[in-house]
């Protein structure tokens, strides 16, 4: 049997907000759930979802109820109040830069960037991360990060550079088959017009930044913001002096990272790894 729809507050969270603005707007313009399914075509089921605050509004979903009700960014707007709402809040004022910035260049050691993961990939680091979450936390976690990588399609692309430790390549998070996607979908963004990957590979050695996660963001008017995260803290800093020293070591990454092309071909082979085991023949 299934269970009534909770009542949403929207003084409660941006999430059951978004919930009571999207049923408002639907009653408003006479649009039963099939109707706006066929407008912004997206399920009768996901949307009931959204507007009982059981799923998120996943991009581009807001802008496509923002179309069909002509209210403007509205639900863009809401869509980045619910993002932030399931984004640790150390990392808001990154998350702003971040949507603005003309350049964007990351480092990770042991961790694949967010703005590169796979939504699988997400999930099982959530899940095995922090065991106490629940599926809807999780969910809430999920879409804050799909949401991040909207900044990968908008219309004036950032220039984007990604190093990454060949451990991130071979740390098995969430399993074969997630690794192996993952890695697929890291392929076609090796290099490109917007976009660079590097891997580091174990024979370089110590080198620095190797313990953690770094994030250069640089604004249209070049101004370069850092943010860099271990395990349990986040700090950003925008002093000439910190930021010089970290573009710097990010620049020394670079020297012991492999170029584009041979990045690729060790990405490609460690997903050989991650391939099925094929049935033993009887």
């Amino acid at each position: 049997m299934a269970h009534p729809a909770r009542e949403l507050d929207p003084t409660l969270s941006a999430r059951d907000l978004y919930g009571v603005e999207l049923h408002r707007q639907r009653q408003i313009a006479g649009l039963s759930l099939d109707r706006l399914s066929d407008v912004v075509n997206y399920s009768k089921t996901h949307l009931h979802g959204v507007e009982t605050g059981e799923r998120l509004p996943l991009p581009p979903i807001s802008e496509k109820l923002d179309v069909a009700f002509g209210t403007g960014e509205l639900f863009q707007g809401l869509w980045g109040a619910v993002k932030r709402e399931h984004t640790p809040r150390r990392f808001d004022h990154c998350l702003e830069l971040e949507a603005k910035a003309a350049r964007i260049q990351a480092f990770g050691a042991s961790i694949i960037p967010g703005l590169l993961q796979t939504k699988a990939y997400m999930k099982a680091l959530f899940i095995e991360g922090d065991p106490g979450l629940s599926p809807r936390e999780i969910d809430g976690l999920v879409a804050a990060r799909l949401g991040r990588q909207e900044v990968l399609r908008r219309d004036t692309t950032p220039d984007f550079w990604w190093i990454l430790g060949e451990a991130t390549l071979r740390q098995a998070v969430g399993g074969l088959e997630v690794m192996r996607e993952q890695l697929a979908a890291l392929l076609p963004l090796t290099n490109t017009r917007h976009t660079t990957i590097q891997v580091v590979p174990f024979e370089s050695g110590a080198c620095a930044l190797m313990n953690g996660t770094l994030i250069l963001l640089t604004l249209p008017d070049n101004s370069t913001t850092v943010y860099q995260e271990g395990p349990r803290n986040g700090e950003i800093f925008d002093d000439r002096e910190t930021v010089m020293r970290r573009m710097r070591e990010y620049d020394r990454m670079k020297a012991c990272a492999l170029p584009p092309r041979d990045s690729a071909a060790l990405i490609e082979a460690t997903m050989e790894k991650y391939k099925p085991c094929d049935s033993a023949r009887t």
